[in-house]
């Protein structure tokens, strides 16, 4: 899977700092944390017609992630919202929107690791891009396991939605090399942890299985998707799940705010068999588009 190039992001304005600027000067000091050390948080939102889908869920993840990394003087989550409102509004954006919220521990006098150089609060960086959901979630993905290990607590908690992705993208490159669409990572006992850009799930017998949030972001399209299936009646259980279960689930499907729910159709050259004729995917992405209207922020 590879995204296009949308000619409507040509003209496009970032906010960068304290402001608006053309895409083509949208630029950080080589002396912000982000070049410095990837040292820096971020969320992915998606804008329908109804608004800015889970606003407050992406802004509290934001917020934790910023905490967890002792970022100093983090801007209030009035400034950040107002900030979204004006790059949407200058940009004419009111759906089929991708917005790349970063937030850096900001600039540093000199050069190195210690966060005591960073003496001039962070940056935000609010990049609204024209970006339909990019995987073809008609016709499926193909993935591969990646030799690649997903973070545990031991190492970085995936819990702070951090900058750092370089595992994940290795992953992705291994994904590349073998001409499939994604990865699928493993945690450091060998479960499954999630794909390189999207939690996974799977359905086996009519029950849908997700493997522990603790070697996998907690991602929002993920939670939505546990509490549609308590409101549907369908049985949810999040355990440790071997790729052997994977190879014979009768459904997988990826979810995140880049590709809302996309099915997967075939783990390491082997096509999923949907013997019982399984419709849960279906349903469960039938309700999650009914949601806009219940959770979507008007700005």
């Amino acid at each position: 899977m590879l995204q296009s190039y949308d000619p409507r992001n040509a003209e496009i304005l970032v906010w960068v700092g304290d402001g608006l600027v053309p895409r083509d000067q949208a630029k950080v000091s080589v002396f912000d944390s982000a070049v410095q050390g990837g040292d820096a948080v971020w969320e992915g939102m998606r804008v329908y017609q109804e608004g800015v889908f889970c606003l407050d869920r992406h802004l509290d993840r934001l917020m934790d992630s910023a905490q967890a990394m002792a970022f100093a003087h983090i801007p209030s989550r009035e400034f950040i919202t107002d900030a979204i409102k004006a790059t949407l509004k200058a940009n004419g954006m009111t759906h089929d929107t991708h917005i790349r919220l970063t937030l850096t521990r900001g600039e540093k006098i000199t050069s190195g690791m210690d966060p005591r150089l960073n003496q001039k609060g962070c940056t935000l960086i609010v990049l609204a891009e024209w970006k339909p959901p990019v995987y073809d979630n008609a016709k499926g993905v193909r993935i591969v396991t990646s030799a690649i290990r997903r973070n545990s607590p031991m190492h970085v908690d995936s819990k702070i939605h951090h900058n750092n992705l370089i595992n994940n993208i290795l992953a992705k490159i291994q994904a590349n090399h073998a001409g499939v669409d994604d990865a699928l990572m493993l945690d450091n006992l060998g479960f499954i942890a999630e794909m390189n850009g999207t939690n996974i799930f799977m359905v086996k017998d009519g029950v849908l299985l997700t493997p522990h949030a603790d070697a996998c972001l907690h991602g929002i399209t993920r939670a939505l998707v546990i509490e549609l299936a308590a409101e549907l009646g369908i049985r949810y259980v999040e355990r440790n799940l071997s790729l052997t279960e994977l190879y014979a689930a009768d459904e997988a499907f990826g979810t995140g705010s880049m590709g809302e729910l996309t099915p997967v159709v075939e783990v390491d050259g082997r096509v999923l068999q949907n013997r019982r004729g399984s419709t849960l995917t279906q349903q469960l992405t039938e309700a999650f588009h009914r949601l806009a209207g219940r959770y979507s922020t008007a700005l």
